[in-house]
């Protein structure tokens, strides 16, 4: 017999508040990964792996909030923890295979396909395996058209994220990157419910009772939202990275920069957004 799925029942709540962590999760990782490419080498792989980590709890943090509003009227939902938080794995593992090929090569060329494509079955991957975690009285059966459709959603947004975040750009730019990629994202999510069915085993009686998706799943999300606080914090404590490279060089011009900025061709240290000592015997620069 078929369930009843209801993948809206606190209405438009949980696809709203699952998209703005989508874009939270997407906006912190896009200025970290910005910010590696301005930094010397050895800070590079930090900021890699703190943008992976982020773009990895916003996205499974969406998943989940999106999940709190999917019941099955005849059937109780429950999760199991280990595969849950074995997709938050999966998530953050593989999106950051994908930042760190772009975060050496560049986002250009084989290196853009390869992480886009990688992460954006990272993406995919956390949805499903995800989904694999739900416990009912029934069996999830999807549909092969809609699940590859929603697979190439995840593919193409995670490319295009990779690209936004390789142009070194303004915190504007990365601001409309990360709204896009939050759409793209819940795109991906609600596509891939679309393609799920639920075949329930045996006579279902009436409507169930028990705790809801959002008790279940409320706190399992407390480390991620914790994690993306302090990913948010980092952020805001960073000029660099809020602001990017070509915002401070005009906030420089205009005697607005929070430090000292480089002009292009200049030799600096980028960790400390100072130009070093004039060597022995030259003329030491009267302004920036």
């Amino acid at each position: 017999m078929q369930g009843t799925v209801d993948g809206f029942s606190y209405g438009a709540v949980t696809p709203v508040v699952a998209y703005l962590m989508a874009c939270l999760g997407g906006a912190l990782g896009l200025r970290c990964t910005t910010r590696s490419l301005l930094v010397a080498h050895s800070w590079r792989p930090g900021w890699l792996a703190l943008g992976s980590a982020a773009i990895g709890s916003g996205i499974w943090t969406m998943h989940f909030v999106a999940m709190m509003g999917f019941t099955v009227k005849e059937a109780p939902i429950h999760y199991d923890k280990a595969l849950t938080f074995a997709s938050l794995a999966v998530a953050i593992v593989m999106v950051g295979i994908g930042i760190f090929i772009v975060g050496y090569r560049g986002a250009t060329g084989t290196a853009l396909f390869t992480g886009g494509t990688i992460t954006g079955l990272g993406v995919a991957s956390m949805h499903y395996l995800g989904m694999a975690g739900m416990r009912l009285r029934g069996t999830l059966e999807y549909n092969t058209f809609t699940v590859s459709a929603s697979v190439v959603i995840a593919v193409v947004a995670a490319t295009a994220a990779l690209w936004a975040a390789g142009q070194v750009r303004g915190f504007l730019w990365s601001l409309g990157a990360s709204l896009v990629m939050g759409l793209a994202v819940s795109g991906m999510h609600y596509t891939g419910m679309a393609a799920l069915r639920v075949h329930l085993h045996g006579s279902t009686g009436a409507p169930t009772t028990g705790d809801s998706p959002a008790e279940l799943l409320a706190p399992m999300m407390i480390g991620p939202l914790a994690f993306l606080v302090l990913a948010g914090v980092i952020v805001m404590f960073d000029p660099l990275m809020v602001m990017g490279k070509e915002d401070l060089k005009n906030a420089a011009q205009a005697g607005r920069a929070p430090y000292p900025v480089p002009r292009s061709g200049d030799r600096h240290d980028p960790r400390a957004g100072r130009r070093p000592p004039p060597r022995p015997g030259s003329k030491a620069p009267q302004s920036w």
